[in-house]
């Protein structure tokens, strides 16, 4: 049977994921990763963080957690040490007859004993019983500070987040996770549904301060936490601009579009993965964002990539069948298809609205 370190090396060579790579997806430090695979625990801060990382690490390898819990908690029965006058004591020299005698009457005078002092106790009202204190685990708080017009981070309950509105500093902590998220703040509260957003005044001032978006989490489990966007207000407003005038006549011709992966009241963020299954050129960029990411790199076979985009996503590869894609959001997961063997293809991955005022984030073909 494999252990808890070599099933987590395992999966992650299987996936060919380096510890760069690795660390940089789930926001784990490389040397606890190692830590990890190494079955060295004496350099975690704390039995919290051990059991926290192993979560969210074996999540990301795609191992059964329950599974990794287990082979942990053996680990650590056998850690535990021997009793030293376990290891050092004698073997009675004592003929087993004689010493079943003695025992024999060491339990009859303990008897008799017992039964005296029951006969001439005199009666007395039976002690309180003793309250022993339970210890309580303190749960790890997380305290971010956002500093540019936004911010991506997956949020636990009782995590807490800076957020700058004029002059000050207003605290938003993550209050339960359940079938909506809930956020305080010192003025109020807002609930979020999942993939949906709230459009939040600090202020008071009849404008909004900043966007929340609860970008994916499980309604059954709130251990999981939830994956939160902040966007402050110019941000916000460059997104509403954008979702007034979005129509599909005027930014992707009907004939283009091959695929309808969700439809929603509301744009809401997406995350593309990319899995690829050959050898290929791929480029990409992040459409109608103040930060305009795009990147351009020769992925191998057993690669995956992902990139996450509130309003849209243009791709371009060099075989469209080199990769198997799918889009993840809002709880979500759809897979589908760019193009044939060889072909070069460019594609946008976007939101656009209908006549009916509802979005669908849609795959649209482009002539190159």
């Amino acid at each position: 049977m494999e252990s808890l370190g070599q099933k987590l090396k395992t999966a992650r060579e299987s996936k060919d994921i380096n510890f760069d790579q690795a660390s940089r997806d789930t926001k784990i430090s490389i040397r606890y990763l190692q830590a990890l695979e190494s079955e060295d625990f004496s350099g975690f801060p704390g039995e919290t963080y051990i059991t926290g990382f192993l979560r969210n690490y074996g999540a990301y390898l795609e191992l059964d957690v329950n599974e990794l819990f287990s082979l942990y908690r053996a680990l650590k029965i056998q850690e535990q040490p021997i009793p030293v006058e376990h290891l050092l004591k004698q073997p009675s020299q004592m003929p087993k007859f004689a010493l079943g005698a003695l025992i024999g009457v060491l339990v009859l005078v303990i008897i008799v004993g017992i039964v005296y002092i029951v006969l001439n106790r005199p009666p007395t009202a039976a002690p309180a019983p003793r309250a022993v204190p339970v210890p309580i685990a303190t749960p790890v708080l997380r305290e971010y500070v956002m500093s540019g017009d936004t911010f991506d981070q997956r949020f636990f309950i009782n995590d807490t987040i800076m957020i700058p509105v004029g002059q000050e500093q207003i605290k938003v902590e993550l209050q339960d996770i359940g079938e909506t998220v809930t956020l305080t703040y010192p003025e109020g509260s807002v609930t979020i549904g999942l993939g949906q957003h709230e459009d939040v005044d600090f202020a008071n001032s009849g404008s909004t301060d900043v966007r929340i978006s609860a970008v994916d989490y499980d309604r059954n489990n709130a251990d999981a936490g939830v994956h939160l966007r902040f966007e402050l207000s110019g941000a916000v407003s460059f997104m509403t601009e954008w979702e007034s005038s979005l129509t599909p006549a005027v930014n992707i011709p009907s004939q283009a579009i091959s695929t309808v992966i969700f439809i929603s009241p509301n744009p809401h963020p997406f995350t593309l993965q990319s899995t690829f299954q050959g050898n290929c050129m791929f480029r990409w960029e992040v459409l109608m964002e103040r930060d305009r990411q795009r990147g351009q790199e020769y992925f191998q076979r057993n690669q995956i990539f992902n990139v996450t985009a509130h309003n849209g996503i243009r791709i371009w590869i060099s075989n469209a069948q080199a990769a198997q894609f799918s889009v993840m959001g809002a709880g979500r997961s759809v897979p589908f298809v760019l193009g044939n063997p060889g072909e070069v293809v460019v594609a946008d991955i976007r939101w656009v609205r209908g006549e009916d005022n509802r979005f669908r984030l849609v795959v649209a073909r482009l002539e190159q």
